[in-house]
């Protein structure tokens, strides 16, 4: 296989693809799922551009990638079933600001909306891989899980690997449209965190200006009637 110019993307997702082929796209999807950091937005278009290149097969990327976001998922479905309900909230239950109320919402949340969690979660970045968490935690179905993920992740990558094959060496354009996406989507994330934060320290700090007028008012001593004003 030729390799792909190191300047054309991450070096080592070039190494993969060079020694690997498909399947090296692939492998470098299912990292992406375990540490989202990576970018699935520069891993999607460079293989995209691999295929137009003649480099390797457009079905054989689109199938391996999609095959790594599967793959990928259910390593962390294993994490959140291995976890369990009650150890979750143990755990969770310690941060700061979070009460088990906050937790068993959330659950009811995921209990109701927990396919369209796992299906549009695929396409929001960060929040595609973190998704596969709580399934797991909550048991989803195994078949549900894997039939939505794998639908979810078929259409992400698709749209990705498509972009890069037909824009060929000018793939990158891409990643500077997503790069933008994610900043709007993880600021959104932080936002919400602050928002968060912030009613929960405004209710405690209420809370506790109340809990001490009540323990002044009961601490003062009742006046008798029939005692003379000063």
């Amino acid at each position: 296989m030729t390799a792909i110019a190191a300047d054309a993307g991450p070096q080592w997702v070039n190494d993969l693809m060079d020694a690997l082929g498909a399947p090296g796209a692939g492998l470098a999807i299912a990292l992406e799922n375990l540490f989202p950091p990576l970018p699935s937005e520069v891993i999607l278009p460079l293989a995209g551009f691999a295929a137009s290149s003649g480099r390797t097969s457009l079905l054989a990327v689109l199938l391996w990638t999609t095959a790594g976001s599967v793959i990928g998922a259910l390593a962390l479905y294993g994490v959140g079933a291995l976890l369990g309900r009650d150890r979750t909230v143990a755990m969770a239950a310690r941060l700061p600001l979070v009460k088990v109320s906050d937790i068993e919402r959330t659950e009811a949340w995921f209990l109701r909306h927990g396919t369209k969690a796992v299906f549009f979660g695929r396409m929001i970045p960060i929040f595609r891989s973190l998704i596969s968490v709580p399934a797991g935690v909550e048991r989803m179905r195994l078949p549900v899980f894997l039939g939505l993920t794998t639908l979810g992740s078929a259409i992400w990558n698709t749209a990705f690997v498509l972009a890069g094959y037909f824009l060929g060496a000018n793939w990158h354009q891409v990643t500077d449209i997503v790069s933008a996406y994610s900043k709007v989507v993880l600021a959104a994330a932080a936002l919400a965190v602050v928002a968060f934060a912030g009613v929960r320290l405004l209710r405690r700090a209420e809370r506790g200006a109340g809990n001490c007028a009540t323990s002044h008012d009961q601490a003062a001593p009742a006046r008798s009637p029939h005692a003379p004003s000063s």
